[in-house]
């Protein structure tokens, strides 16, 4: 198991930590673990990250319409259900 520098594109198998937890890691019993260490550095949100979390707020605060009922059918006779009560001793 490496364990080493974010992933630049998506690979099978492999899962971003975040600093902490990579430092801390541990592996199961019989796993090599090699630690790359590498200058990490912060660059902060990118501008999709902003721009993602600017989308998010502005659809949280949008109002809500409420779903419009249609008036129900006219019936000439009334309409019968699907359950019957059905009499007998329990």
């Amino acid at each position: 198991m490496v364990v080493g520098q974010l992933a630049a594109s998506a690979e099978p198998h492999s899962y971003d930590l975040c600093v902490d937890h990579a430092e801390r890691f541990t592996a199961p019993r019989g796993w090599d673990v090699v630690h790359i260490q590498q200058e990490y550095v912060d660059n902060g949100p990118s501008e999709d990250d902003l721009e993602a979390l600017a989308n998010a707020v502005r659809e949280a605060g949008r109002p809500r319409q409420e779903a419009v009922q249609p008036p129900a059918p006219v019936a000439s006779e009334p309409r019968r259900g699907h359950l019957r009560v059905v009499g007998g001793s329990i």
